[in-house]
């Protein structure tokens, strides 16, 4: 399994993009090309996706082409000395509702919010702090293409999809994925990059997932945010 993306300059237009290798045995491409390439048909270019140029397939693997962004916040908080104002969490924090928002009124959740998969526009660009989500290839639908409502629920507690420290305790519980996961994990995402630190990071071992899960259903609101402003409190409530 390889999955790999780096910068690449467009010769015809002289605008950078990123082009994404993907080989054509890893898990996503059980069935021919990249299942998130479904996901980018009717994603791509709505507001905070970045716009696909070009798929194709070259040997082994599938290539995928796309606009060339800046850094993730990850890469901000990590590189402001693992913090972030409060002033410019609160900007993300209306960006990524409705980035979430438009994604969501197309049918999909995003199914893997976190600090990584957020990324700010190229430096030096008009769009250097427009905000961007990436990595569509846990997006699953939540809303059923022929009677327009949600899915059938259903449950497998041993399939976990998503990142354990921003996952929804649904997600851990392996229930479908809807709306409301999302919004968890961006509600433990802003709370992260305010605070610096989760109250469930450092479980370590097998049972990581089960005590994450845990320390999460038992940590309350205002637990949580105890040193964020009240605004914070009453969105993850």
């Amino acid at each position: 399994m390889l999955v790999v993306a780096f910068p690449l300059l467009v010769l015809v237009t002289g605008r950078p993009v990123a082009i994404k290798f993907e080989h054509r045995t890893s898990k996503g491409c059980n069935y021919g090309a990249p299942y998130e390439w479904q996901v980018y048909n009717t994603l791509s270019g709505i507001h905070g996706v970045p716009r696909v140029h070009y798929k194709g397939k070259l040997g082994e693997y599938y290539i995928m082409i796309m606009d060339m962004l800046g850094p993730s916040l990850w890469d901000v908080w990590n590189n402001n000395s693992h913090s972030m104002p409060v002033e410019m969490v609160a900007c993300i924090a209306i960006e990524a509702i409705s980035i979430l928002e438009k994604m969501h009124s197309k049918g999909y959740v995003h199914g893997d919010v976190k600090p990584e998969n957020f990324l700010l526009g190229p430096p030096g660009t008009l769009q250097e702090k427009k905000l961007f989500l990436v990595d569509l290839g846990l997006a699953t639908r939540w809303k059923d293409t022929g009677t327009g409502e949600h899915v059938e629920y259903d449950q497998r507690p041993d399939v976990f999809r998503g990142t354990v420290r921003y996952a929804s305790v649904h997600a851990h519980l392996g229930r479908t994925g809807s709306r409301r996961d999302d919004l968890e994990s961006l509600a433990y995402t802003l709370v992260f990059l305010l605070r610096g630190r989760l109250p469930w990071q450092g479980y370590q071992g097998e049972n990581k997932g089960f005590l994450v899960c845990k320390k999460k259903m038992a940590t309350s609101p205002e637990s949580l945010c105890c040193f964020c402003p009240q605004p914070f409190r009453q969105f993850i409530e």
